[in-house]
């Protein structure tokens, strides 16, 4: 195993030529797909993007700082109608995402208070009654939501030979891959450390100096402010919202995503989104069986792989690498 000789050496995403070669090729394969593929592949693999940047947010407060939250379909339904209203009144798309994601992340700090005194099943009631009063909120105040017509948002265009699904895909997949590089970073840091402290153990964590409050709701804004960009993004590449589409469903698909992807693992956000929305794209014509094969995976991950898929990839990845010496 490489030894790593300084800490500016270990915030290094990629230390291996082996690894930036792969790392380039997938990059390369990413830019080139709206080129070979159907366009409906396209915007199935945009949905992947968007989804994934949530999945980081909510990985940063479960896999590594150890706070469970119920509440991540309210913070999406946040987002998603912040950046509708700013659309609305006439604010640049770039302006009203950074917007929208900052007014999740200010509702996330203020959800985050009870972290300070609860722990465990007690703190995902209080953030699952969050969940719950903004739905009622958006379905009762028509003010909020447009009402039964719901609100129309209005969409990109298209740019020179690209079309609106291609503009979204780039638009997506590079957020995306900004967001993921930004919490690789994070989570190698010294934030990223005392989160994980916080979440093996609060007392002896502030017992060295973390302060629990501030990272508790550091990590509760900045999961609620992932969340809130892909609301944003989720609105601009439907056209549409309403408040059925942020039901407790919402909150158990981002459940599943971390825990199939791999707490802990930025890769995994992709992994789980890649999971959460390709099973449904699957079985489309059997809707029904969505959730059972949701709570399927959850617990064949527990029991067999509780890394996810993505700490499945790195015994793999171990394994060959330390092949035949194992």
């Amino acid at each position: 195993m490489d030894l790593i000789e300084n800490y500016a050496e270990e915030l290094k995403f990629l230390r291996k030529p082996g690894e930036k070669f792969w790392a380039a090729t997938l990059i390369l394969a990413v830019f080139l797909l709206p080129f070979y593929a159907p366009e409906h592949i396209v915007y199935v693999a945009s949905l992947i993007a968007i989804y994934s940047i949530g999945v980081m947010g909510q990985n940063l407060l479960i896999g590594y700082t150890g706070q469970i939250s119920f509440g991540q379909a309210g913070f999406l339904c946040v987002g998603a109608f912040a950046f509708g209203h700013l659309s609305q009144a006439g604010v640049p798309w770039p302006a009203g995402i950074l917007a929208a994601g900052i007014i999740a992340g200010i509702f996330g700090v203020l959800v985050g208070f009870p972290s300070l005194r609860l722990k465990g099943p007690y703190l995902a009631i209080v953030t699952m009654g969050f969940g719950v009063a903004v739905y009622q909120v958006f379905v009762n105040v028509p003010l909020l939501s447009g009402g039964r017509m719901g609100m129309v948002i209005e969409r990109l265009e298209p740019v020179w030979f690209l079309s609106r699904t291609h503009v979204y895909f780039y638009l997506s997949a590079t957020i995306a891959a900004v967001f993921a590089l930004a919490t690789q970073n994070l989570v190698s840091s010294y934030m990223g450390r005392a989160f994980i402290a916080v979440r093996d153990n609060d007392i002896a964590a502030e017992v060295l100096g973390v302060s629990l409050t501030f990272h508790k709701l550091l990590a509760f804004g900045l999961s609620s402010f992932y969340v809130g960009i892909q609301g944003a993004l989720y609105a601009m590449i439907l056209g549409y919202l309403e408040p059925n589409m942020f039901t407790f469903m919402e909150t158990i698909t981002f459940l599943v995503a971390v825990i199939v992807g791999g707490p802990a693992f930025v890769e995994g956000a992709f992994l789980g989104a890649a999971f959460v929305i390709l099973v449904p794209h699957f079985f489309s014509d059997l809707k029904e069986f969505v959730p059972v094969i949701f709570g399927a995976a959850i617990i064949v991950i527990l029991i067999f792989e509780p890394g996810g898929l993505a700490g499945r990839w790195m015994k793999i990845r171990i394994y060959f690498k330390n092949w035949p010496f194992r």
